[in-house]
């Protein structure tokens, strides 16, 4: 079965040039490439900047997601914002592992079992949604102990899992250095996602392991998804066998 992934950090709905918040850019994005997964960053909750919107719950509505989960992560003096997941397989298993490094940002990883199903056969896919520190240190430490977590040490290799998000992985190494050699393979390569008007920098990337099979995997260079935020999407079609 055919299933496609898409991650990307929304900025909290402003755009990465203008400055303006615009919601409707972002769900027009997600209409237009039609993930089944979307792992998102930097979504808003209650705070004046995104006039005090429960995101989560509009891309979900409009967009016809009835599985989504939301991750607080930064807490401001009115609302929060952080990771999500949008699902149109039900989600369970969900988990959240700390990434908190002292005196840095709160960050934790958000993680769930996607049960994808063709209606008479289920497999469960393994999600992990990233947005890591701005610190290469920071970075690596919280890799280490991604791969360190008794959940995730307990997974077969076999089991099809797919860590996504934004890694900050401003010269995009720390996959070679950490992630393939626990068996993880890079889908979305070295792909150019920041900034998104003119990107430079390869921030946001997929990685899978287990047995799963990509059939292609690219980032959005639309005129919109330009504006939409300050880093562009990436999606990867994957095959899973049922």
């Amino acid at each position: 079965m055919r299933f496609r992934v898409m991650t990307y950090n929304i900025h909290k709905g402003v755009g990465g040039v203008d400055r303006q918040y615009r919601l409707s850019r972002i769900i027009d994005t997600l209409a237009f490439y039609k993930p089944d997964i979307a792992l998102l960053q930097e979504v808003a909750d209650g705070i004046p900047q995104s006039k005090y919107q429960q995101q989560i719950n509009i891309l979900g509505e409009i967009l016809g997601f009835q599985h989504r989960v939301y991750q607080p992560n930064v807490t401001l003096r009115k609302g929060t914002h952080g990771n999500a997941i949008l699902s149109h397989f039900p989600l369970s298993n969900i988990h959240h592992i700390n990434l908190k490094i002292p005196l840095k940002k709160q960050r934790r990883l958000l993680a769930a079992t996607c049960l994808i199903s063709t209606g008479k056969n289920t497999s469960p896919l393994i999600i992990y949604n990233f947005h890591l520190g701005l610190a290469s240190f920071e970075r690596t430490i919280q890799i280490r102990r991604f791969l360190a977590n008794t959940t995730f040490q307990k997974i077969k290799k076999a089991s099809p899992v797919i860590a996504a998000g934004d890694f900050n992985d401003l010269w995009g190494t720390l996959g070679k250095r950490l992630l393939e050699p626990e068996g993880f393979q890079p889908a979305s390569g070295l792909s150019k996602t920041f900034p998104a008007f003119r990107p430079v920098r390869p921030l946001d990337h997929i990685f899978f392991r287990g047995d799963l099979t990509l059939l292609r995997c690219f980032p959005s260079r639309t005129k919109l998804t330009k504006l939409a935020s300050d880093h562009l999407p990436i999606i990867a079609d994957f095959e899973i066998s049922i």
